[in-house]
């Protein structure tokens, strides 16, 4: 009876020393989530300089004063390279999306022949794009930490040099006659895109497209030496461009990169 009390006792408490081991144990937990992917951060300002390729095109007709038409409407236009500076900056939300202003100066030699007929005879003369300044606002989306796409818009001045046209008949000396040079406001829209390169910090590599419209005005048409306008062409012109740059970006938000939030 005694061997019988004192093995059920062995029993009960191994039983419960194995329930209360048991409960020692650690309970299992599931592994923390991975960290989310960092956003790079382009809040900030910059400055960058660079250059490119661009092309002027324009549909123009000649009148008499008094608005008594001379040719119907034709094309022309000059092709050139150019060299560009600028500065702007940005702000980074949602957490993805970029909001920048931005201003930039070209110093171009777009230039292009630009003919005319006028009382029977054939004009040309060399019309050059000197320079253009755009100021205006891009928004873009972080495709990756590295890479941000855009698209931009604003408003434009380009100044076009004075020329002299002269007769195009061989042996004839000119020139005939003259076009001061003028100054064009307008419009435009541009895409592209900006990448850090990571050489430097703060260092990325921009191109952008860019279409840019200056309207319909007139310029008068003299007599080689002055005097009153003989007759005035009217012109709508246009410019495209292809531009590339190198960016120095002072990052407003410090080394660390923003982190998405899911």
């Amino acid at each position: 009876m005694k061997k019988m009390l004192l093995a059920t006792t062995a029993v009960v408490a191994f039983g419960f020393g194995s329930a209360a081991a048991a409960d020692l144990r650690p309970a299992y937990k599931a592994p923390p989530p991975p960290p989310p992917a960092p956003v790079a951060n382009w809040s900030g300002c910059y400055v960058g300089a660079g250059g490119g390729y661009g092309m002027w095109n324009q549909d123009h007709e000649e009148y008499f004063p008094g608005g008594v038409p001379i040719s119907y409407s034709t094309t022309s236009g000059g092709r050139g390279w150019f060299g560009t500076v600028g500065a702007g900056c940005d702000y980074q939300f949602a957490p993805s999306w970029v909001l920048g202003v931005f201003g930039d100066y070209d110093f171009a030699s777009l230039k292009g022949d630009h003919s005319i007929t006028l009382g029977g005879l054939s004009y040309t003369g060399e019309e050059k794009l000197k320079w253009a300044w755009a100021v205006g606002g891009r928004l873009g989306y972080v495709v990756v930490p590295q890479l941000l796409a855009y698209v931009s818009g604003g408003y434009t001045q380009a100044h076009f040099d004075g020329y002299s046209l002269g007769l195009n008949v061989v042996g004839v000396g000119g020139p005939f006659l003259s076009v001061d040079s003028n100054t064009r406001s307008g419009w435009f829209i541009g895409s592209g895109y900006e990448y850090q390169l990571g050489w430097i910090p703060g260092l990325t590599w921009k191109t952008e497209y860019r279409f840019s419209d200056f309207g319909s005005e007139s310029d008068a048409i003299y007599a080689f030496g002055g005097g009153a306008p003989v007759a005035y062409t009217d012109s709508d012109k246009y410019v495209q461009t292809i531009r590339t740059e190198l960016v120095y970006r002072f990052n407003f938000g410090g080394a660390a990169p923003v982190m998405a939030r899911y």
